[in-house]
């Protein structure tokens, strides 16, 4: 049935209504789907060459994760480049982005029916708006008058959510220029989530960012410290200056003073030339010394008089050196347990902890799961070179039921491992579909559920593995420890603390294992 104008009217109305742009753009899309009669729609904001899902409908969750590069889909760059209504034929040799990736559908899940709409404001493309059918025949009823409607409403939409949006950081961060830093924050460094304390994280991230404060981000391994610590500098009144990285636990007590402040020719032997530090090259930016709780008590201390009056020495030299640096400090430890058991200065804790910022662990954010497999499913999709790469319902499922301990770089992990499973099992050139047997943690579940259940009369002895315990015992260990190296990347004290074991004891436990 085509649409009446009160149909558009009421739309209209509908979605001007008093909601946050979240809930807006799913009743747009809710709408679109009432009385376009559609299998999917999804609403697209464009920014940096690239759309970017604000809302859908109709398809798997982990769409709202993915990016979708215009070079990458050619569908999406033919919307984004031809300025009205693009009806794609349902024979159109161009692969849609959304095959494979509406749920409950037997069989073949090709689209079959597309059509993109772009949004304008002011004559600038900012988004798209795109409806999909499995009919080939679905819009044939519907007038490109019609769906310019929808698109005029669906713009609006879109552009006043922006402008709120703009005047809001602005409100909040009225004493930062906006500035254009190159290459620190792009795709491959984007924060993603929207899990209400997540929010309230990148809120008290905006509102510290505009200050000069020092900032101790605390949380697990593989939550996204790093990250944290970008969105500060890159939102503060440094931007332009360099931001110098710093990984502690992997600095030898050696070298970690030079590392630091850094030293002059002849300070010691291999000393051949005059050297910064990594406090001299951030001068007038921020340093973020990441694992701050492995710092060597002596090296706590001088780092307290950098902090406290702003000089340092370089090794082998007796001149001082004045520096403006800003501190981000990150742990995964607990400092005020390292502090009470005297591995950690307590007033170097309270210059650090001026600002603390605590980064909630994956399984404490469960609704972002799906968010950030589909972003890194869409990464991994390009780096493959796949036409397309999708989760199996069961395995999306799977994922949001898993406790992660390795939180988001766990899950990165798992999902690039997958990822190049599938493509080695799959018989289709490239369309590949993850399964739930292409993860690790898995199998892992399903063989200590077996384990878990009481033997039945018909198991015996002889279906027990033909090996002693000791060896079936180290193989456990091995497989376990390679695994947890595997979520720290490699890092040994990070590992020994994800494992609850004392660091001698790994390394003296690896060797025998012959890890090591």
């Amino acid at each position: 049935m085509p649409l009446s104008q009160a149909d558009l009217t009421r739309i209209a109305l509908d979605i001007t209504a008093n909601l946050s742009n979240r809930d807006r753009f799913s009743r747009l899309l809710t709408t679109v789907r009432e009385n376009l009669h559609c299998d999917a729609a999804a609403l697209l904001s464009f920014q940096g060459h690239q759309f970017t899902p604000l809302a859908i409908d109709g398809l798997s969750a982990d769409v709202l994760g993915r990016r979708f590069i215009l070079s990458e889909h050619p569908r999406l760059e033919t919307i984004a480049r031809a300025g009205d209504i693009v009806r794609f034929p349902s024979d159109s040799e161009l692969p849609d982005p959304y095959d494979g990736l509406i749920p409950n559908v037997d069989g073949d899940l090709k689209v079959h029916a597309c059509i993109g709409l772009p949004l304008f404001a002011n004559e600038q493309l900012i988004g798209a708006l795109t409806i999909d059918a499995l009919d080939p025949h679905k819009f044939d009823q519907f007038t490109n008058s019609e769906l310019r409607s929808f698109s005029a409403i669906a713009a609006a939409s879109l552009n006043n959510a922006l402008l709120i949006d703009k005047l809001e950081k602005q409100a909040s961060n009225f004493t930062i220029p906006e500035t254009k830093t190159s290459g620190l924050l792009d795709h491959e460094t984007e924060i993603i989530g929207q899990a209400d304390n997540f929010l309230a994280l990148l809120n008290e991230v905006n509102v510290v960012a505009a200050t000069e404060l020092n900032v101790l981000i605390l949380g697990e391994t593989g939550t996204g410290k790093e990250l944290i610590a970008k969105e500060i500098h890159l939102h503060s009144v440094r931007a332009k200056k360099p931001l110098v990285y710093l990984n502690c636990a992997a600095l030898a007590e050696s070298v970690a003073e030079s590392e630091l402040f850094g030293h002059v020719k002849g300070a010691f032997t291999g000393a051949i030339s005059h050297r910064s530090g990594k406090f001299e090259m951030a001068d007038k930016g921020t340093l973020f010394l990441d694992e701050i709780g492995e710092l060597a008590l002596n090296l706590q201390a001088k780092l307290l008089r950098v902090l406290q009056y702003g000089d340092l020495q370089k090794v082998g030299d007796d001149r001082s050196l004045k520096v403006d640096v800003r501190i981000i400090a990150a742990t995964n430890k607990d400092l005020k347990s390292e502090v009470l058991a005297g591995r950690f200065r307590a007033d170097l804790y309270h210059r650090l902890s001026v600002f603390p910022i605590v980064v909630p662990p994956l399984r404490e954010r469960r609704e972002d799961i799906h968010l950030l497999a589909g972003f890194f499913i869409e990464r991994y999709r390009q780096q493959l070179h796949l036409t397309h790469l999708a989760l199996e319902p069961s395995s999306l499922q799977l994922l949001e039921q898993y406790d992660w301990p390795g939180n988001v770089r766990e899950l990165e992990h798992a999902i690039h491992r997958a990822a190049v499973l599938a493509k080695s099992q799959t018989s289709k050139e490239g369309m590949c579909l993850i399964k739930n047997s292409h993860f690790e943690f898995a199998q892992t579940t399903d063989t200590v559920a077996r384990q878990n259940k009481k033997p039945t009369m018909k198991q015996s002895a002889t279906s027990l593995p033909q090996t002693s315990l000791r060896d079936a015992t180290e193989h456990f260990q091995s497989q376990f420890i390679q695994q947890a190296l595997a979520q720290t990347d490699g890092n040994w004290a990070a590992t020994a603390r994800y494992l609850q074991i004392d660091s001698g004891n790994l390394h003296r436990l690896a060797k025998r294992l012959g890890l090591k």
